[in-house]
């Protein structure tokens, strides 16, 4: 299968584990991505605009032109998603989205296009607090990028892969649930300490070294996946575009527990057999 991400960090995180996953399940994969880091819709029709305009303007991976990426191989499937921040505002999709399908399906007319659905961010993310400038719950923010994604599912007639659900069950069907913190935690922690993230697929605390002063600082990041939020991902994302059972992935990493690949193994399938599609392909 050649599959091709026209997204943003949240398909990068598809490179530790995936192909590996695909592979021990004995399938075949060309995987490329065409993502910059917090890329929105709105940002990618205005790199393909650019390149339109102007014959030397290559802007994406490889300095070449989303037209020459998408023109170069039989794909598949090509995939797009908004960034993370964008996700449960409705008014960032469109017409961005819709130019970009139509984009896709001018240069690459075998593709199937596919929507990701993206996740709601780990609960100690700043935004999702009380009193937050965005006014959200992480419930609230994944209630509404679903309604989002939904809606431009129906419109276009696209398949949904529902990475976004996954990470909702696991959240719902972990032993050890994610405990909050006070925010006020942060600034009484030294190295090494942490503060508690047992429970999500979502978020990593790590300490780093500020490259100017030479000081340690906590960083927190609550928005990606970990190891475990990839893997799930991989496994997701298997199940639905090849049309197989997770259980066929043999792949079990060292950084995460037999028992644990075997939760997340079930909890992709349960996400794929349970989410409600409003196209087939």
């Amino acid at each position: 299968m050649n599959i091709l991400t026209i997204g943003n960090s949240f398909t990068d995180s598809l490179e530790l584990y995936f192909p590996a996953a695909v592979q021990s399940a004995r399938c075949d994969l060309h995987f490329e991505r065409a993502n910059f880091g917090g890329c929105e819709l709105a940002r990618h029709w205005s790199y393909i605009e650019a390149e339109e305009r102007d014959v030397r303007c290559r802007i994406y991976q490889g300095g070449r032109k989303l037209r020459s990426i998408l023109e170069l191989r039989a794909w598949d499937v090509v995939t797009i998603q908004q960034a993370s921040h964008d996700s449960w505002r409705p008014e960032t999709f469109q017409p961005w989205a819709g130019n970009i399908i139509a984009y896709v399906k001018k240069h690459a007319p075998q593709a199937e296009v596919v929507i990701q659905q993206t996740w709601a961010y780990r609960a100690d993310h700043p935004q999702l607090l009380p009193g937050s400038e965005w006014g959200v719950s992480q419930d609230e923010m994944y209630e509404r990028l679903t309604e989002n994604y939904t809606k431009l599912a129906r419109d276009y007639k696209l398949r949904i892969i529902p990475t976004g659900y996954a990470v909702q069950l696991t959240r719902r069907n972990s032993e050890r649930k994610f405990v909050n913190y006070d925010p006020a935690l942060i600034d009484t922690l030294a190295w090494p300490d942490l503060p508690s993230q047992a429970g999500d697929v979502v978020g990593q605390c790590s300490w780093r070294k500020n490259p100017d002063t030479g000081e340690l600082y906590l960083n927190r990041d609550l928005i990606h996946l970990n190891p475990r939020g990839q893997y799930l991902q991989a496994c997701v994302w298997f199940a639905m575009l090849y049309g197989k059972k997770v259980s066929e992935i043999r792949l079990v990493p060292a950084e995460l527990a037999n028992s644990d690949v075997k939760f997340l193994q079930e909890t992709a399938q349960q996400a794929v057999d349970e989410f409600q599609q409003v196209n087939q392909g």
